[in-house]
């Protein structure tokens, strides 16, 4: 199950032009010192944005708050699974998540 997400996950970066996997037990995406995806231990796909922008997609994905190791990550929004057959859309969220983060104060 977990290795068939992380493969569906490899998919959807190596889909984004620009973009890298890290990690290798928890895979992530990152830049500009802040990750900006990540994959969770139960298979689950989080992207990072800011609060007003999650809150935003939370209403139109109906959807919640993305947690890893049993913690509310700040900023990320959960992807439905239903979603992760639309790479284009996912790959859209992921590039919108990378110019987030590259408009914050450098790590």
């Amino acid at each position: 199950m977990w290795e068939e997400k992380l493969a569906l996950y490899d998919r959807l970066i190596a889909n984004c032009p620009g973009i890298e996997r890290k990690g290798k037990t928890m895979p992530y995406t990152s830049a500009n010192g802040y990750m900006f995806s990540q994959l969770n231990k139960d298979g689950e796909l989080g992207i990072r944005f800011s609060e007003e922008v999650k809150k935003k997609y939370m209403q139109e994905l109906k959807t919640g708050p993305f947690k890893a190791y049993g913690a509310v990550l700040k900023g990320y929004l959960l992807i439905p699974e239903s979603m992760w057959n639309d790479s284009d859309k996912i790959c859209g969220l992921i590039n919108e998540s990378h110019r987030y983060v590259m408009t914050l104060k450098p790590k």
